[in-house]
């Protein structure tokens, strides 16, 4: 080991992405950006929300993955949010299940 990296620990090291990395990926958002809006304006019946939420979900992964330096973090930072998605998840499962079982009156 050098003298320069005895002062670092293995989990400060930063990796910088490229220039070109952050403008594919901020063209990319803009891209599906575009896409949400000609989307929307597409009859698709029962598939809009499914397709936009799809489009939705390819977004926050390539924030997360590119802006938020998720992929190039510990396993420590990848359990955290995976922790975070499943008590998300089950948030979710615990209001739609009692939406589901709510006697609704239908005239």
């Amino acid at each position: 080991m050098t003298d320069e990296n005895l002062d670092q620990s293995p989990h400060e090291t930063a990796h910088a992405a490229s220039t070109t990395t952050y403008l594919t990926v901020f063209a990319g958002l803009l891209g599906l950006t575009l896409l949400t809006v000609l989307v929307s304006y597409a009859p698709l019946g029962v598939l809009h929300t499914p397709v936009a939420l799809l489009i939705a979900a390819a977004k926050a992964v390539l924030v997360l993955l590119f802006f938020m330096h998720l992929l190039h973090s510990p396993r420590l930072t990848w359990l955290i949010l995976g922790a975070a998605l499943l008590t998300f998840g089950i948030m979710i499962w615990y209001t739609l299940s009692d939406y589901v079982t709510r006697p609704w009156l239908v005239q």
